[in-house]
């Protein structure tokens, strides 16, 4: 029998995202490791390997596809009430220890994840649109592992996505470069981006740097890419005052008109030792982030009560324009145009052309509004 590396290598193609060496070494650049991989060797993600002084990448699988609510992504502010057809692959190049995902995302790192091999499923790109067009979806995003390190199969994907006219969007760590930020930019309406925390040290606990998340927040703005920034409050790692502050105030300087999802953390993978997040401790991560300024602070994963911060509203009157619970949109009054229909104010996002198209619904609707396994 294969082990799981065999079979995922076995679907592979040469990759983009890296420059080959003179001493058959290579550099790749998908995410901000920058790995120098030799020959033989494979990447801190482990599904990039160098072969023969060529990159092999991930290509041609799923081990994940399904319709999602848009709201699942965390997406408030791109097509309210819409589906998103969302697919991932196996691999990640963190390896935090509350994972929720970490069945895909650590494969070939922890031999408990090889049982993901079970769920990998050759498809082409353009019957993956076809599947997501019949179920209604307009967003295509790549999630579940962490996308940057598969992203010539997601451009793939995407562009048969554009040719549809369906958005796009990542779902990511924000461990990125300036290179895979250009290759992506083209096909991406929305990146949504996790900053776990403001501390260094926290961030090399989980295999990453903080610099490299903040720089990522700023080049998909500075692309014009619709950014939402994702914290999951975790007790005791990342929601003191001072580093909840540090955060809000990082976001803002980007732009207050960003949103802030503050989430809710589960005991999960390897940290079960850690108490869950409260209602109250949520409230008061939301309201930190209206104190530094920022004008879309939205708390999660408890949906009804932690009102008002499922709801869009508006900065400057104050106005409820948007109602969740859940992943349900309740209400919704903006304009057409994507402004306050009181005050004239804009409300910044991807809004859909027509206030028809929203997809309404009630308390009734709270769970039924959930993701859609594909056949």
């Amino acid at each position: 029998m294969n082990t799981l590396a065999e079979v995922l290598d076995a679907m592979t193609i040469p990759g983009e995202l890296y420059t080959a060496l003179p001493n058959g070494d290579v550099r790749c650049f998908a995410c901000a490791h920058r790995c120098l991989i030799r020959d033989g060797r494979r990447g801190v993600c482990q599904v990039r390997f160098n072969e023969g002084g060529e990159l092999r990448v991930p290509w041609g699988y799923v081990a994940a596809l399904q319709c999602d609510p848009t709201e699942k992504k965390p997406f408030y502010h791109l097509l309210p009430g819409s589906d998103t057809l969302t697919f991932g692959m196996l691999g990640c190049d963190f390896h935090c220890s509350y994972c929720q995902n970490w069945v895909s995302s650590q494969a070939l790192r922890d031999p408990a994840s090889d049982v993901s091999g079970a769920y990998l499923r050759q498809i082409k790109p353009s019957d993956m649109i076809e599947y997501g067009l019949n179920m209604g979806a307009q967003v295509v995003a790549s999630s579940y592992n962490e996308p940057l390190i598969t992203s010539e199969w997601a451009v793939a994907v995407f562009k048969e996505a554009v040719k549809a006219g369906l958005k796009c969007a990542y779902v990511s760590n924000g461990n990125a470069t300036p290179e895979v930020m250009d290759y992506l930019s083209p096909y991406l309406s929305g990146f949504k981006i996790d900053l776990k925390t403001m501390q260094e040290s926290n961030y090399r606990e989980l295999g990453g740097a903080l610099q490299h998340v903040l720089d990522s927040i700023k080049m998909a703005h500075d692309r014009g890419l619709w950014v939402e920034v994702v914290t999951l409050i975790v007790p005791g790692f990342n929601d003191s005052t001072e580093e909840l502050m540090d955060a809000a105030r990082f976001i803002g300087s980007v732009s207050p008109d960003i949103p802030w999802h503050v989430t809710a953390f589960h005991k999960n993978y390897r940290m079960t030792d850690t108490e869950n997040t409260t209602v109250d401790m949520l409230i008061r991560a939301a309201e930190i982030g209206q104190e530094a300024g920022l004008h879309y602070v939205y708390a999660g994963n408890l949906p009804g009560r932690v009102d008002p911060y499922e709801d869009t509203i508006c900065p400057t009157c104050q106005q409820r324009l948007i109602q969740r619970s859940g992943f349900v949109i309740l209400d919704y009054q903006l304009t057409g145009q994507g402004t306050c229909p009181n005050c004239g104010t804009p409300i910044p996002g991807i809004w859909p052309e027509s206030t028809d198209e929203v997809r309404r619904g009630s308390m009734a609707d709270l769970f039924s509004r959930r993701p859609r396994i594909i056949p």
